[in-house]
């Protein structure tokens, strides 16, 4: 199976990701995650996207479209995968329908999962991530740490920039212009299932799985 999840920042994606990833047994590709780990990494081009993402903006297709090209080359993704933050313009959809045929592999199918801006914000102001390692939490998750869970960093936690009221409402308006184009773009290729992404995880999987078995 090949699922791309698609939504607003905040709207849960990544949390879906992971569930059907386990469920499923096919890996959950993150390219906000990678981008993090080459941040963390300081390599030349983290660094460039680091400026770009604290500032809400979208990193460009080239780096993009490299970074799934390279991922989906290797085996595990062989008999399926989940993208979680791509494809994010049409081109890059369009790019990610080329690279398939290329690789023989059969169309994805979209899961969309919608959430109200007001939701979505109070979601993104309530995560905290650590120094050390990246790895984001929930307020609730850490409220009574001082340290990591992931790596056992010591007062590590902070709010992103890219979580702040600001740059999230920006992040919310380049979602509406530049995102939901793809949307439509799979619409047109009748490939697109909607999800209601408020309510708890369990919920919300339950919905995805049951219009998925579908």
């Amino acid at each position: 199976m090949r699922l791309i999840l698609f939504g607003a920042p905040g709207v849960g994606k990544g949390t879906q990701a992971k569930i059907l990833s386990s469920k499923l047994n096919i890996p959950h590709i993150s390219t906000g995650d990678i981008l993090r780990e080459s941040v963390k990494n300081q390599t030349e081009w983290g660094k460039k996207a680091q400026e770009i993402m604290n500032r809400g903006e979208l990193v460009s297709d080239d780096i993009m479209i490299s970074i799934i090209k390279t991922r989906l080359g290797k085996p595990d993704s062989k008999n399926g995968f989940i993208l979680d933050g791509f494809p994010r313009t049409e081109v890059q959809a369009q790019a990610l329908d080329e690279l398939l045929v290329e690789l023989n592999m059969n169309k994805v199918s979209v899961v969309n999962i919608v959430a109200d801006e007001k939701e979505i914000i109070n979601r993104l102001n309530s995560r905290r991530a650590c120094k050390e390692c990246g790895k984001i939490f929930t307020i609730d998750q850490i409220a009574e740490l001082d340290k990591c869970p992931n790596c056992g960093a010591e007062n590590s936690f902070y709010l992103r920039d890219d979580d702040k009221t600001d740059v999230i409402k920006k992040r919310l308006e380049i979602f509406k212009s530049s995102t939901l184009p793809v949307l439509n773009y799979y619409k047109n290729r009748g490939r697109v299932i909607a999800i209601n992404g408020i309510g708890n995880s369990k919920e919300v999987n339950d919905s995805i799985l049951l219009e998925l078995n579908k």
